[in-house]
């Protein structure tokens, strides 16, 4: 497993309390679990932008790019 990284964010103070409320409910375990478990389904629901994009740009490179 990888080591871990701190990662530092300014975040909305609603938002912030929010979080914070989600963790003291026992829906988190943690601050950090719960950013990690937002980020994670950001990206995975974002992830079919990402590869569209991609594509996007290799058909761009195809057609006016250098073969």
């Amino acid at each position: 497993m990888s080591p871990k990284i701190l990662i530092q964010a300014e975040l909305p103070p609603e938002l912030t309390d929010r979080a914070r409320s989600f963790v003291e409910e026992g829906r988190a375990a943690d601050m950090s679990g719960l950013l990690a478990e937002a980020l994670r389904r950001f990206l995975e629901s974002h992830a079919g932008e990402l590869t569209e994009s991609i594509v996007i740009n290799d058909v761009d490179w195809g057609v006016h790019g250098n073969l």
